[in-house]
């Protein structure tokens, strides 16, 4: 008999819900959620790909129509081709049958006309006939050739002579009739043997420059020493042989020769005095130079008084001019109608100081508003007064080179300005840097930069602008303002503001040339040195010149 169970406990199959074994039962109680879940998961499934399947139904059919419009389009540009291409090889067609026919209709003509035929076929005949008989004229006539010959030679010998005298008419002088006295021609005698003297040693020592840097490479100089170096001795090269030249001219007599040769020394002369400085700085070595200024200067005026003569009748009738001018307030304009203003030493020198002053407020005004907000920086270019020389120098060449364009469109103006400043400015760095290692301005970082940053793009396009502004617009207004100098004022005036310039260039080029030297630790022992160590030391010239910075090494010279 079966022992009694409590309630709860009897068989699992018989018994209660309460006495089912939860273990048992969770599971099938939880059952229906986990279906559900799984349900959604395949639906959402299920969406996705039905998405994912719309995407690339839509794709495929964007692909398709895209597809649809590229045949399309292919196919009318086919088309187009080719009905360009029939209508021109129709065109082409219908002018072969045009001439075609034209040709026929031509051979037809001649065919019912052959008197012409005729016609042309004698005057074929009686043309080589004619030849012909030329030819055999020669043939038993040669004289007759050689007078053809003698006159042709004539007519080109003349014509050579008038030419020669052209040229000879601009050469000579009246002054020419008179001899030269026996001092001068002693002089050319002393000038050949002494530049004779001269060229083999300036020749050896190009010779042997080239020599040592063929062997020995730059060794301590750099490039730039060398070049200059060598541009240097080839100066003196073509000063001797000029000299030379000079010298022969006042033997034979030929003033105004010599005379026209005196400018050909100028310009080596200054190009001399340029390679001097940045060898070797201002030294005594100069002195030669300005000696044979003087006396180039003093030898073609004398040799030549026709230019002086010429000169002092210009100058007055220049005078009378510009009272007249004056009086109807056309003083300063170019009446010829070729350029703007007159090209004259007063009209350019005031240009040169007006726009060395406002070039320097414009660049100060600048860095102040720009560069860096709120610092004021001197970037004056002389030792006196308030003048950038690079700006004045700019406006000089812009009014020289573009004067005869004042008419011309912006576009010529800008672009002839950007050029000529741009040039200018790397030129200036150059030789700054070259002879007093003195850097000013660096555009290394500009976009554009050009000869290692002495210039660059964007600021060739700012001188650009500036020539359009000032042939346009600053010109006429500096022309007015000048025009207030009284006109019988003018040239003592200008005199007197060139002479205290020129004192002031100079003295900044020597006091460069002294800060140069005592940063490069050379001793302060001369005259000059000594004076501008005192008065405008390293601490004043700094201050002085405030975006200039001198660095010894990067000069040309030793």
């Amino acid at each position: 008999m079966d022992e009694p169970r409590p309630a709860g406990q009897g068989h699992p199959e018989k018994g209660s819900a309460y006495g089912k074994h939860p273990a048992t039962e969770r599971p099938r109680a939880e059952q229906p959620t986990a279906e559900r879940q799984e349900t959604r998961g395949t639906e959402a499934a299920e969406q996705r790909v039905a998405d994912v399947a719309r995407t690339a139904e839509h794709a495929v059919a964007g692909a398709l129509h895209r597809a649809e419009e590229f045949v399309r389009a292919d196919m009318d540009e086919t088309r187009q081709e080719w009905h360009d291409q029939w209508a021109n090889d129709r065109a082409e067609l219908r002018a072969d049958v045009a001439r075609d026919k034209r040709e026929v209709a031509e051979a037809a003509d001649e065919v019912r006309h052959p008197e012409r035929l005729a016609a042309a076929a004698e005057k074929r005949l009686e043309e080589d006939a004619a030849q012909v008989q030329a030819a055999e004229h020669v043939l038993t006539h040669p004289k007759v050739l050689e007078a053809e010959v003698n006159e042709a030679v004539a007519e080109k010998k003349a014509a050579f002579d008038r030419t020669t005298a052209t040229i000879a008419a601009e050469f000579t002088s009246p002054a020419d009739a008179r001899k030269l006295p026996v001092v001068m021609k002693v002089f050319g005698v002393l000038l050949i043997i002494v530049s004779l003297a001269a060229l083999p040693g300036a020749s050896t020592a190009i010779y042997r420059s080239a020599m040592s840097l063929e062997a020995h490479g730059l060794g301590n100089e750099g490039v730039s020493t060398v070049v200059v170096n060598f541009l240097h001795l080839g100066v003196l090269v073509a000063l001797a042989l000029t000299a030379i030249i000079f010298g022969y001219r006042l033997l034979r007599n030929q003033r105004r020769w010599a005379a026209i040769i005196s400018y050909g020394l100028y310009v080596l002369l200054t190009l001399g005095v340029l390679c001097s400085i940045m060898l070797q700085g201002i030294t005594i070595d100069l002195v030669f130079y300005l000696v044979a200024f003087v006396v180039t200067i003093a030898l073609q005026s004398y040799l030549d008084p026709s230019l002086l003569e010429e000169r002092r009748h210009h100058r007055q009738a220049r005078e009378a001019e510009e009272h007249k001018e004056g009086e109807a307030g056309t003083l300063g304009r170019d009446l010829s109608g070729k350029g703007y203003i007159t090209l004259n030493f007063f009209n350019l020198f005031w240009i040169f100081v007006v726009a060395s002053v406002l070039g320097l407020i414009m660049e100060e005004v600048t860095h102040f508003l720009f560069v860096v907000p709120g610092q004021w920086q001197d970037r004056a270019g002389l030792l006196f007064g308030p003048f950038s020389p690079i700006y004045g120098c700019g406006a000089v060449l812009m009014t020289v080179f573009l004067n005869r364009f004042h008419k011309s469109n912006f576009l010529i103006i800008f672009v002839v300005a950007a050029v000529i400043g741009g040039g200018f400015e790397a030129l200036t760095s150059l030789f700054m840097q070259y002879a007093y290692g003195a850097v000013a301005w660096d555009y290394s970082n500009m976009p554009g930069s050009l000869f290692g940053g002495r210039t660059c793009l964007p600021f060739m396009a700012i001188w650009g602008l500036l020539g359009v502004v000032w042939i346009k617009l600053a010109l006429p207004f500096m022309l007015r303002l000048v025009n207030f100098i009284p006109w019988n004022w003018r040239y003592v005036l200008t005199t007197v503001c060139a002479a205290l310039m020129l004192v002031d260039a100079v003295m900044t080029l020597q006091a460069l040339d002294c800060w140069y030297e005592r940063l490069s630790g050379a001793k302060v022992d001369t005259p000059i040195q000594q004076f501008y160590d005192h008065n405008f030391d390293n601490t004043v010239m700094a201050d002085r010149f405030q975006s200039m910075t001198i660095v010894p090494s990067n000069a040309v010279r030793g």
